[in-house]
């Protein structure tokens, strides 16, 4: 089974779907082999590098009130809890630019860390409140996850995997990703949003048998 999963590294229900999703699979054990492949989204592609304040940064995009942010920001705080990835609201004050991050990620699938790097970033950001744009941070997280950091660190100086990170964000954009996560099963199946694990438990082997049944009724008769 393929699975794509369209996301920003800055966005929080990215990280509770990742979390929810690793469950799903844990659950389903062995009936599910599993080709995981993280794909670009940067749900603010213009954000200069100092990043924004997030309160106004929110207030701008959605118009939200003071108290409706503090209201969603406790919402997914308990979200991640209850899948156990820990969200330290008091540390994340601000939006970041995300496209370095997503060039590192495209480079570290090539070295079969993409997964673990992925994590390691939401955890930089959601957790430890740091910028998830900032060279010295992913350096930090790529030699955190056994990658070679001098070789991300010419990918970083460079413009290495640019072309092939945009290319990727407009092929998801005209497929119809609107919103992440996304997360795509097989090339055809979309679950959409940061599912409990249960949920995605049941999409996976609904998927799996559905898929299993339609190669069958396509094998040649002998």
């Amino acid at each position: 089974m393929r699975i794509d999963f369209v996301s920003d590294v800055s966005c929080p229900w990215c990280a509770i779907g990742l979390k929810s999703l690793e469950q799903a699979l844990e659950r389903v054990g062995g009936d599910i082999t599993v080709d995981m492949h993280f794909q670009p989204f940067e749900l603010n592609p213009g954000m200069g590098p100092e990043g924004q304040d997030i309160f106004e940064h929110i207030t701008e995009k959605y118009g939200s009130t003071p108290a409706q942010q503090e209201q969603s920001r406790e919402m997914i705080r308990q979200r991640g809890e209850a899948v156990g990835f820990t969200f330290d609201m008091s540390k994340r004050g601000r939006i970041y630019n995300t496209f370095d991050a997503h060039r590192l990620l495209h480079w570290a699938e090539g070295q079969g860390r993409q997964q673990a790097l992925k994590e390691k970033l939401f955890e930089a950001y959601f957790t430890l409140g740091e910028n998830p744009g900032a060279h010295d941070v992913l350096l930090r997280a790529a030699g955190e996850v056994g990658l070679d950091v001098e070789a991300a660190r010419q990918v970083l100086a460079s413009n290495a995997y640019a072309d092939e990170v945009r290319q990727l964000e407009y092929y998801w954009q005209r497929a119809g990703i609107r919103s992440v996560p996304a997360i795509v099963i097989n090339q055809r199946h979309l679950i959409s949003g940061g599912q409990p694990p249960e949920v995605f438990e049941q999409a996976l082997r609904q998927i799996a048998q559905q898929d299993e049944e339609l190669e069958q009724d396509e094998e040649p008769a002998a």
